[in-house]
């Protein structure tokens, strides 16, 4: 997927992916790739909330696509909506090289009290 992490803090997390490598058929930022970036970028805010005590695991996903990116980075920036000790919802705005908003994903993630396998 290409992703990289630009900054990481408890109110913001900035990470950059390329449109190269992650198209669809007809040449498109594929959806899915929107999704992967937005629940890596979602989840990584809740784990710096949420560890070393609970473990986030994502609950629900939801993306909107407002327009296509053809080429470059896209750049996705995750802020809080909500940080409990059970579940936390957070914002994701993934806009184009030229700064246009193309996506607005919002991820919730339940606390684990427990450990997931393989964690």
């Amino acid at each position: 997927m290409g992703i990289e992490f630009v900054s990481l803090s408890l109110d913001e997390v900035v990470g950059t992916m390329p449109v190269a490598g992650n198209r669809q058929p007809f040449g498109l930022l594929h959806g899915g790739a929107n999704a992967v970036l937005a629940e890596t970028l979602g989840s990584t805010l809740s784990a710096l909330h949420a560890l070393p005590d609970r473990f986030p695991v994502g609950l629900e996903l939801a993306c909107t696509h407002h327009r296509s990116a053809t080429e470059g980075l896209v750049t996705g920036v995750a802020r809080p909506i909500h940080v409990g000790r059970s579940t936390s919802t957070t914002e994701i705005v993934i806009t184009d090289a030229e700064g246009r908003r193309t996506c607005t994903a919002k991820l919730t993630c339940l606390h684990r009290d427990t450990r997931p396998s393989g964690f």
